[in-house]
């Protein structure tokens, strides 16, 4: 989604005039959650998705006809649909979209701006279409038409601030139905009694970009910049051997430092949380362990190591005697990635990758063909 907004703005920077197309709610295996957007400009460019492709050439169409002069209005698409196979939704999911024409300039510049610098910020927008605002740290820019909806807007967002979740919540919600909508990604706008609320606003919040920390330098470390820069991750890489850390050899990477790795880790690291990668790939003791040792007793939510398997029981040993516990120990991925049979830095970065996917999101790694149910959990 932050791409997308990104591409927003700086289409607004030109001049350019378009719609926004966003999804609010989803039921089944939809290929999007609520969020994503896909732009369509009145000069016929797309960009971005809210199904993956199939839907788009629907979405054109409504969106063409709001740059016409139409009201913003939300479609709902789906198999149950008499027209789902027209549109393409074969997959069993559906999907509710808001089309609208583009937010005020200020108002995408603050979320485009903010969401890039990782300042927790939300794009808030009432499904009925009635203006837009940014809510965040320091207050609110744009309005829904008066004050009265404005502060309710600014506490509808401030639940939801700085997690990158998006949710439909009622105008005027409380701070845990805020909560709830940010923890579903999804529809909390239903009263106790069951009866919609007069207004439901549409909160999309950017939460900073997860961290990729890679210590060593080495061949394998370049392919995994480019994909989990790619994949919208802040890359750092690290490595004590200033031939090395060369920038030129990284071009993805938000920053490239010449440092032992436990010594930065330490010094620069700052608040680690679940939603930061660790990924060590220096394949010798000297620098593996230490910074190890401090990735495995710190928030990370993703530890891995590069090396055999003779290498890990010997890394083992050495984090032991280094005063790790077993429990640290267990959080380590080592060897390093998933089982994809590849060969070579690319396709070993792939199978890296694939693996920081599957536990951030709580996935398998299993073929799909072995699952049941659907293909895109809830």
């Amino acid at each position: 989604m932050r791409h997308v907004i990104e591409q927003a703005a700086a289409w607004q920077r030109a001049g350019v005039r378009f719609a926004m197309a966003t999804v609010v709610r989803t039921w089944g295996s939809a290929p999007h959650g609520a969020g994503a957007t896909m732009l369509v400009a009145a000069d016929g460019r797309v960009a971005g998705s809210v199904s993956g492709g199939c839907v788009e050439a629907a979405v054109c169409a409504a969106a063409e006809e709001v740059l016409a002069g139409e009201p913003a209005r939300v479609e709902r698409w789906g198999v149950g649909d008499e027209d789902a196979f027209a549109v393409g939704l074969t997959c069993g999911g559906t999907i509710e979209v808001l089309i609208r024409e583009a937010p005020p300039e200020a108002v995408l510049d603050r979320v485009a701006r903010e969401a890039a610098a990782g300042v927790p910020v939300a794009l808030v927008t009432p499904l009925d279409g009635g203006g837009c605002l940014a809510a965040g740290g320091d207050g609110v820019t744009g309005s829904l038409g008066d004050a009265a909806s404005d502060r309710a807007a600014g506490l509808a967002a401030e639940g939801m601030l700085g997690r990158g979740a998006s949710g439909v919540v009622p105008a005027g919600a409380d701070q845990e139905t805020a909560d709830a909508a940010g923890e579903a990604g999804a529809d909390a706008t239903a009263d106790a009694g069951g009866c919609a609320p007069a207004r439901e606003l549409l909160v999309q919040s950017f939460a900073p970009r997860p961290r990729l920390l890679i210590f060593g330098a080495a061949e394998f470390a370049r392919p995994l910049t480019a994909i989990g820069a790619a994949l919208g991750h802040r890359v750092t890489v690290c490595d004590a051997r200033p031939a090395f850390a060369v920038p030129a050899r990284f071009p993805g990477a938000d920053e490239v430092v010449t440092d032992r790795p436990d010594r930065w880790f330490t010094a620069h690291a700052g608040p680690v949380g679940p939603a930061t990668a660790v990924c060590v790939l220096t394949h010798d003791a000297r620098f593996d362990v230490p910074v190890l040792a401090l990735a495995l007793r710190s928030g990370a939510g993703y530890v891995g190591a590069m090396g055999s398997r003779r290498t890990h029981t010997d890394r083992l040993e050495r984090l032991r005697a280094a005063g790790a516990t077993e429990a640290e120990l267990a959080r380590l991925r080592s060897p390093i990635g998933l089982d994809l049979g590849g060969r070579g830095a690319e396709e070993t970065a792939l199978s890296i990758m694939a693996e920081i996917v599957a536990v951030r999101r709580g996935g398998s790694g299993a073929p799909l063909t072995e699952r049941e149910g659907p293909v895109h959990g809830s």
